[in-house]
This record gives structure tokens, C-alpha cells and sequence, in this order.
């Protein structure tokens, strides 16, 4: 695998994210996945992320490099995945977006084990550029 790239995420995500892993009664690969990006993450005010950067409830635009194939995916909290192109920070692909910038690239592992290489190619909505800081959980 590459090295992992850089991560930025906001101050307000992280408090929410780590409130989500205190919660677990499980903590499972998924979670201990997660608290790994957040302990590596770039931490900045809500006010100072970049557009182009995958945080909580964002909708982005990213191809699986093998495939050619792309797809378009909302960055949700568990309780809210399971809709159309929602997909939960638990889940790898979830863990593997939150906090990349547009033009990174990161491997994840699939389901079955096949290691996958993600481009971004664009954050079509994310709620800090958009104003909605207070968005809820």
C-alpha cells in the first residue's frame, strides 16, 4: 500500500467523532480504523477547512482507479447510512474518504479483502462552505 495522505478535519467532526467511538459497545476494526485517521488528522476550526475537503455530511465525487468506475457518496454518521449513496464513517470507504482533499488518493480495503485505490475528484457539497456548521449528527 501507499503512504496515507494528509487528513484535515474540523474541530467540530472530531468532538462528534470521537463521541460516536466513546458510544460503541463494539470497538471493532471499523472503529479502531477510524480512531487512527482521527489521531493522524490536521485538526482546523470549521471556519478554516477548505472547500475541497471530505468532512462529516459532505457529497463527493471519486472513481476506484481499477474499475474507472465512479461514484458519487454522502459522508454520513452510521445512524443516517443506508440511503441512496450514503455511506457511513464506519464503513472502510467512509473511513478511507472523511478528511482527503481533492486530487488524493488513498487505498482501501474492499469487502473481501481486495485493496482498492480511491481518487477524489470532487467535493460537490460539504456543509462548512455552505455555512451549516451546526449541521446535527
Amino acid at each position: 500500500m501507499t503512504s496515507a495522505p494528509s487528513l484535515t478535519i474540523t474541530r467540530l467532526d472530531l468532538q462528534r467523532l470521537e463521541h460516536l467511538l466513546d458510544s460503541l459497545d463494539d470497538f471493532g476494526p471499523s472503529a479502531i480504523a477510524l480512531q487512527a485517521e482521527l489521531d493522524r488528522a490536521d485538526v482546523v476550526g470549521h471556519d478554516e477547512v477548505p472547500a475541497g475537503v471530505v468532512t462529516m455530511n459532505s457529497r463527493v465525487h471519486c472513481r476506484e482507479e481499477s474499475s474507472g468506475k465512479d461514484y458519487h457518496l454522502t459522508l454520513v454518521y452510521p445512524q443516517d447510512a443506508g440511503g441512496e449513496g450514503c455511506v457511513s464513517v464506519l464503513a472502510p470507504v467512509g473511513t478511507a474518504l472523511l478528511g482527503l482533499s481533492v486530487g488524493q488518493h488513498i487505498d482501501w480495503v474492499a469487502p473481501g479483502g481486495k485493496v482498492l485505490k480511491l481518487t477524489l475528484l470532487a467535493v460537490e457539497y460539504q456543509p462548512e462552505a455552505a455555512g451549516e456548521y451546526s449541521r446535527a449528527e
